[in-house]
């Protein structure tokens, strides 16, 4: 009876994760597919804890007890933090993995169960594993600035990472196909692991991390996948199939985005450019007051609002609504350009601006947007850099040349909210700020937006 009801559990459990995927896809459906993948993993759990083969449910609810107050304090992070919040899950995801790798390898070990397969599967999940959760941390304390966001080099980086990996994969090959007992060869598979997660994510700049995310994501479902086959779990298969798979889509989508080769985020090669200084003769830019932002605005017929990790970190969202709301009264056509890299994550500013109840419809993809920059009145930029930046189109020597961006520049009339002239992640000035166009708006964005509001609403009041 166990055994039905443990398979009854786990099929259930599948259906929903695939159509918590399935329902993610859409922001109308999101809601209904985050509650289906909880419930799968829900269902998942009670299936396993049904198990025979358990007889002690002690540490059981030691670990249940232990995630718990884990969990709770990760769950109500602001959600300028959620990209290193998310990857600290994916840590923990690949640290469970490896570690349940190392206790199947000793045990069977121990017992002299061990097969060619169960090996292979075991070296494959140690090292996807263990490579996430060091490559996960280092992300984790990219974005929490606690490691310098900048790229950190070293002379022949890329070959000793690919030395580093073979090593790794030549100890997993002995130990699955020469001696599986060779418990040395197992411990150098578990260190090279841990380095070379370490070494594949620090040459990574701040700016490319949204790919890195993607990617790691991928890694951790590609080990649940080996931890699967160790286990002989078909749940654990499917959802790390699941995982896996629209980790690497995402990752792709990125690399587009970034203008990034896979093969080079697969190896680490790619945001290795150190910033570089501006040179030539010293440029001037034009500023504007709270005032002027509000009569430009109240004067457009079309305002494209660019949002950006600026509008993440001062918390802005709220404030943009409220513009949005003010402007759309006064008949003012506003949409909002989502650049895919924008902010630390994938579909960072989606979250940031559903969070502030905008309109979704009213949100359009960059390559939507960018045909209908030109007839565009007003362009404000919120806390957006490298993203808008022109260099990208024409400057070869730039990290961030090739790089597709939101045509800001095109706008008829641009206006940069930003508290100071720093450049973004990627370390270079932004030519749109010099653009004869462009009027910068210097502050930090909720105070800047909360009075260009009360202007707008000022104005609305007196006629």
């Amino acid at each position: 009876m166990s055994q039905h009801l443990i398979q009854l559990s786990y099929f259930a459990a599948a259906v929903l994760f695939i159509l918590s995927l399935r329902w993610l896809n859409s922001p109308k459906t999101a809601r209904r597919g985050v509650l289906a993948g909880a419930a799968g993993m829900g269902a998942a759990i009670v299936g396993t804890l049904l198990a025979p083969q358990i007889v002690d449910y002690t540490w059981i609810v030691v670990g249940l007890v232990a995630g718990t107050v884990a969990g709770i304090p990760l769950s109500r992070v602001a959600l300028t933090a959620v990209p290193q919040r998310t990857a600290l899950s994916h840590a923990f995801g690949g640290m469970a993995v490896g570690l349940v790798g190392a206790a199947k390898y000793i045990m069977w070990r121990q017992q002299s169960q061990l097969s060619t397969f169960r090996m292979s599967a075991i070296a494959v999940e140690v090292i996807l594993g263990f490579l996430t959760l060091t490559g996960s941390l280092m992300a984790a304390g990219k974005l929490q600035e606690i490691i310098p966001t900048r790229p950190i080099t070293y002379r022949n980086q890329n070959v000793v990472n690919l030395l580093l990996l073979a090593t790794a994969v030549a100890a997993g090959v002995y130990l699955a196909f020469f001696n599986h007992d060779y418990w040395p060869a197992f411990a150098v598979l578990i260190a090279l692991s841990l380095a070379f997660g370490v070494l594949l994510i620090i040459p990574i700049g701040g700016a490319d991390m949204p790919t890195v995310i993607s990617l790691l994501n991928s890694y951790a479902g590609l080990s649940a996948v080996a931890m699967g086959f160790v286990l002989d779990n078909k749940l654990l298969i499917i959802a790390g199939a699941l995982d896996g798979s629209s980790g690497f889509i995402l990752s792709v989508i990125m690399c587009r985005a970034m203008n990034r080769s896979f093969t080079n985020v697969l190896f680490g090669a790619f945001g290795q450019v150190q910033a570089t200084a501006a040179t030539g003769e010293a440029k001037t830019v034009k500023s504007a007051t709270s005032q002027d932002v509000a009569d430009i605005l109240t004067h457009a017929d079309r305002v494209v609002i660019v949002p950006g990790y600026g509008m993440a970190v001062a918390q802005a969202q709220h404030r943009v609504h409220e513009l949005y709301d003010q402007l759309t009264k006064r008949g003012v056509d506003v949409k909002f350009a989502i650049h895919p890299v924008a902010g630390r994550m994938p579909g960072h500013m989606n979250v940031l601006l559903a969070e502030a109840e905008i309109p979704y419809e009213s949100l359009v993809e960059m390559d939507d947007i960018n045909p209908e920059m030109a007839q565009t009145d007003v362009c404000l930029v919120v806390g957006a850099n490298d993203v808008v930046n022109p260099a990208a189109r024409h400057d070869t020597g730039s990290p961030i040349f090739g790089m597709p961006i939101i045509d800001a520049d095109k706008a008829k009339t641009i206006i940069a909210i930003k508290r100071s002239m720093n450049p973004g992640f990627a370390g270079i000035d932004n030519e749109l700020y010099y653009d004869d166009k462009t009027l910068m708006a210097f502050g930090d964005a909720k105070q800047v937006l909360g009075d260009v509001v009360k202007a707008v609403g000022g104005e609305a009041a007196i006629h």
